[in-house]
């Protein structure tokens, strides 16, 4: 599978048999302009413009914005409800945390998370190999809970997203602030992974923004 960040919490996955998956697009309200993908499958944890701009992706992809079990393209994809903020929701509403099944990878987005998941919660995520993970605060989680949170859902790879850069026009956190609490950091122009490829623990891993 090759992984690419396209910006903000938008990524590009590209499964062996070339089905293409994106996940929450942007709107150019950010400070980013999508690049032009067509995409087979498009994953959106919640309904706000810098997460949920389908109409700018080229053709026509089938949209998972849901909890539950859906098999699509010989994909499986979970999605698992969760908040965008501390108060289940009061403020920002409902989050939905996918993790994609294919090439014998289970690579999980945490959308705009805005808690840290209980212990009932993580069992429902479940294990998983790649976490994209948000990090910039003030809309969800804060780089000392992403920190946290990587180091107890055990990762192969972490990749951070949802921060600060030169670009986005949103006010959160720059990555420095998560990386901080690591010791060692990789940094890639994407990720080309299968299951042997997988480091034996955690790397973190900052990609790249590709404009392809």
């Amino acid at each position: 599978m090759q992984i690419k960040w396209l910006g903000h919490a938008c990524f590009y996955l590209v499964t062996q048999d070339g089905t293409k998956i994106v996940t929450d697009p942007y709107d150019e309200a950010t400070g980013y302009r999508l690049p032009p993908v067509a995409p087979d499958v498009v994953t959106v944890s919640h309904h706000h413009h810098d997460h949920n701009a389908v109409g700018l992706l080229r053709g026509s992809p089938r949209v998972i914005d849901l909890a539950g079990t859906h098999v699509v393209q010989g994909l499986t994809i979970r999605g698992v409800a969760t908040f965008h903020d501390k108060k289940k929701g009061a403020e920002r509403g409902p989050n939905t945390v996918f993790v994609i099944e294919a090439d014998g990878l289970k690579v999980c987005h945490l959308g705009d998370l805005g808690h840290y998941p209980d212990v009932e919660k993580l069992r429902e995520i479940g294990p998983v190999d790649v976490l994209l993970i948000p990090v910039g605060g003030t809309y969800t989680i804060d780089a000392g809970e992403a920190a946290a949170l990587v180091k107890d859902m055990k990762p192969r790879v972490a990749v951070p997203m949802h921060y600060k850069t030169k670009h986005l026009r949103i006010s959160i956190a720059p990555v420095d602030n998560f990386l901080a609490h690591f010791e060692a950091v990789d940094y890639r122009q994407l990720l080309e992974l299968t299951p042997a490829d997988l480091p034996p623990a955690t790397t973190v891993a900052v990609l790249e923004r590709s404009e392809s």
